[in-house]
This record gives C-alpha cells, structure tokens and sequence, in this order.
C-alpha cells in the first residue's frame, strides 16, 4: 500500500513537471532573444515577409531572422551577457534557449564574431550554420557563412571550439586560438584541412579592424553614440567584463574583445 501511494505521488509529479513545461513554451516564445547594442546602417528584423528596422537599445525575440545590409553592422547582447557582432550583408537567427539551452544563434549567410559569457561557470552552447555545428568550449570566435551551399568558415581567438560537418559523417576538430577550418557541403572534415597558421584569421581581422577604424572615425560615433567603440574599447557598450588584461587576448592592435569574453 505505501509502495503504491508513493508511485502515485511520483506519477503526480511528473504530471504537473510536464503540465508546467507545456504552459510556458508559449512564455518562452515571447521572451527577448537579444538587445541591440550598436548599430550602423540597415539592421532590420524580417516580420511577414517584409524589413522592419531596428534601433539600438531595441529587443528582438526568438526566431526572429537578422538582416544587415551592406556595409552595415550590428552587436547585439543575450541574457547571460554574451556578445554576437553581425557584420554586413548577414542574416543570423538568435534563439531564446527555453526549449535547448545548446542552441543559440544560427548563420544563414554573412559573418558573426561571437564572444562567449563565462562569467557563471561553464557556459555549454553551439552555433550554427546551414552545413556546421559549433560547440562552444571558448570563448572568442568567428563564425562565416560563405555562400548558398552553406560553406562555413570557423576562426578562433580565445579557447577551444569543436566543429562539426552536419552534412556528412567525419572527424570533429577541435580547435585552438589561430586556428581555422571550412566546412564544405557533403565534404568530410579532415585533422589536415585545419589552417594552424592563422591566414584567415589575420584576413578576417583585417576585415574587422576596417570596419572599426570607420565606425570609431565617423561622425557622432556609433550609432550616434559618441566614443562608442565595437569591440569593447573605451566607451563601448554595457556589459560584464570578460578576459580584459589576459594574456592571449587579442592580436596586438586588434581592439579588445567586448565585454563577455571572460573565461
């Protein structure tokens, strides 16, 4: 009798634990998947088919896609104060994490740089693309959706990232700071592909400073916002601090990472 009362309570239980989970998907749904930071040019959000532009300071909620027009740029901030820079001509998706708290951002097309919170303890998430999982055991890398067939490219600054072809079976790198690998569609990943010498990093991070030396440099600052500086420099936008004044982060005169770098 008593071993039965006590599976009827546990059969309760996880009932009402189903019932709770069920009622608050919807809650999850409405929550903001990200805030705006800075802004320069076209950022809009696609609703009904149709561009609505985005403002800084402005939520946008889960599912939503991004869009940056060209030479445009964006950084946005989650709820656990990691840092997603969208640069121009990109679309990428943020998640909410209520239903998978591995899945957070997705890149249909264009180019990401995203810096990982650690701030709490371990920080588990992924990122991906229409060919690539991007598992996330660091905390700053880049992440760059070359084309239609989803070719991938994966950079990393700080920590250590795995990669994964979705598209067909094969080794998973894991990389290290300087390192870099494509993913291409239905090509297995190889330990031999992976570019340990830093080429695309250096030409990613030429790509990045251009567009910060602009933005620094042009008038009223970013977004209107004077001495606002991507990257985390002086002025920049509001955050945790991160790996500030660790050794290893960043090249010399790259800018620092911006807040949410932190290991």
């Amino acid at each position: 009798m008593l071993r039965r009362s006590t599976l009827s309570r546990i059969v309760r239980a996880l009932l009402t634990a189903a019932t709770l989970v069920v009622s608050l998907a919807p809650a999850w749904a409405q929550q903001p998947a990200a805030t705006l930071l800075v802004q320069n040019g076209q950022v809009s959000v696609l609703k009904d088919g149709n561009q609505m532009a985005l403002s800084i300071g402005q939520s946008i909620k889960a599912n939503q896609i991004v869009v940056t027009g060209e030479g445009s740029y964006a950084k946005f901030q989650v709820a656990d104060g990691s840092i997603f820079e969208v640069f121009e001509k990109s679309q990428v998706t943020f998640h909410d994490r209520g239903g998978s708290w591995k899945d957070l951002l997705n890149v249909w097309i264009g180019h990401v740089k995203v810096y990982i919170q650690h701030l709490y303890g371990p920080n588990p998430t992924s990122v991906t693309s229409p060919t690539a999982v991007i598992s996330v055991r660091g905390t700053v890398f880049d992440v760059v959706v070359e084309d239609d067939d989803g070719t991938t490219l994966v950079s990393v600054d700080e920590g250590l990232v795995q990669v994964r072809n979705t598209t067909v079976p094969g080794n998973e790198p894991l990389l290290k700071p300087g390192e870099s690998v494509k993913v291409f569609r239905n090509q297995p990943l190889l330990g031999q592909l992976v570019d340990k010498g830093g080429a695309a990093q250096k030409a990613l991070r030429a790509v990045q400073q251009a567009v910060y030396d602009y933005l620094m440099h042009r008038p009223g600052g970013v977004g209107g916002i004077g001495g606002s500086v991507p990257g985390g420099a002086p002025g920049a936008g509001t955050g945790p601090q991160g790996d500030k004044g660790k050794p290893g982060g960043g090249a010399p005169g790259a800018p620092a990472p911006p807040p949410g770098g932190g290991h």
